[in-house]
């Protein structure tokens, strides 16, 4: 054979590998959803609650963008049939992670962050609220998944006013609330420090911030060996995998759950993922996700100059839901001094293979009989971080039975 003829059938099976590969490409991007709207991104458009008259149902829909546990987005909302300006809100018992969370304290914590959104975008809308928790009673504990069913977390109650102009946290509200990227290795100022330890007015509330070196890898091991520990159970890995949306499609068929973005995954990169995730479920299998629980962990850890904590005195209901409502306040102050945050929480879970863990870092940070409910680490962001999914508003709203 001839160099021209040679040359030609190399030609010819280089285009045959470039057609391959473009239809390869195209595949795995039609397979992501990439041409599809992102319906799940909606309520995050500052205009979105506006096409509601409902005064309620408005600021409810910024509650919605409120952080929450393995974003199951919990909440139910019951408005009252007889005053236009009444709602109460409950914990959704069918969106619960009862393997990582088995008491639902998590989910309470979400409920208090929801109820202070709400509060904020009252004050920048023009509506007072008055918030009464457990107006009907605490949950009987022995029926709980009942109890949550028929018992209110909170009745609220608004007040027209006049709209307030200056809520200094409210635009904030719409920026995403977990960055899990590596920090700057700039420990906060005393300035900032300052701030965020002035923010719980609950009382028997505190929020500590942690930045001495000991402080900082002690916590650290923490943050990591509740991660390890978190990353070899089954059952909870199973629970997580029922809850990832591997695609476009099932992002605006859920609307709630984990999803590449909150591993900071964008762009192009993001759909070839997507693509051979739901082409190839198994490349998403227990044990890729949890060296990548482990190792996203550990990269967050090494690049982490300081940590915080919200302690209660007690571990009642009430004092979780009050809990959310100061970790609202530190999530949207910090973004207001250009800080990023992020839970790390697996320390504080209670389930059995986490007791060991979780008695230690209340030993050393709660001696006291103080209950850890939010454990953050904090820091300068190095990249932004990316909205998650959000359910429609209506699809929590439910019209009080009489």
């Amino acid at each position: 054979m001839n160099r021209k003829a040679v040359k030609k059938k190399m030609i010819i099976i280089l285009a045959g590998i470039m057609t391959l590969a473009v239809a390869v490409f195209a595949v795995l991007l039609l397979s992501s959803g990439i041409f599809t709207s992102s319906r799940y991104l909606e309520p995050w458009d500052k205009n979105y609650s506006m096409q509601f008259d409902d005064p309620r149902i408005r600021l409810v829909s910024h509650g919605i963008l409120a952080a929450n546990g393995h974003n199951m987005q919990p909440w139910k909302v019951r408005l009252d049939p007889d005053d236009p300006l009444v709602f109460y809100l409950y914990a959704d018992a069918d969106r619960l992670t009862p393997e990582v969370d088995p008491f639902a304290r998590q989910t309470l914590i979400s409920q208090g962050v929801f109820l202070e959104y709400v509060k904020i975008a009252g004050d920048k809308l023009g509506y007072e609220t008055k918030m009464a928790l457990f107006p009907e009673g605490d949950y009987d504990e022995q029926n709980l998944l009942e109890s949550m069913k028929t018992t209110p977390v909170a009745k609220v109650a608004l007040t027209k006013t006049s709209p307030q102009t200056n809520v200094p946290l409210y635009d904030y509200m719409f920026l995403p609330d977990t960055n899990r990227a590596p920090y700057k290795e700039n420990q906060l100022t005393d300035k900032q420090i300052n701030v965020l330890q002035s923010i719980p007015a609950e009382t028997d509330i505190s929020l500590q911030i942690f930045q001495s070196k000991n402080d900082v890898n002690r916590l650290g091991h923490y943050a990591i060996e509740g991660a390890n520990i978190e990353a070899g159970i089954h059952r909870i890995n199973e629970e997580s995998a029922q809850i990832f949306r591997s695609n476009e499609y099932q992002k605006n068929k859920y609307r709630y759950g984990f999803s590449l973005e909150g591993q900071g995954n964008s762009g192009i990169m993001k759909h070839i993922m997507q693509g051979i995730i739901t082409l190839i479920p198994s490349f998403n299998n227990e044990k890729a996700s949890s060296d990548l629980l482990v190792k996203s962990t550990q990269t967050a850890i090494e690049h982490t100059p300081t940590y915080a904590m919200i302690i209660t005195q007690d571990n009642s209901r009430v004092q979780q839901v009050l809990s959310g409502m100061v970790y609202s306040r530190l999530n949207l102050t910090a973004h207001n001094l250009g800080i990023a945050i992020q839970p790390t929480s697996q320390a504080l879970e209670e389930y059995p293979e986490m007791d060991t863990l979780y008695s230690a870092i209340h030993q050393e940070y709660a001696p006291h009989f103080g209950t850890i409910q939010m454990f953050v680490r904090l820091g300068l962001p190095t990249k932004a971080a990316l909205p998650t999914m959000r359910r429609d508003v209506l699809e929590i709203i439910e019209t009080a039975k009489d």
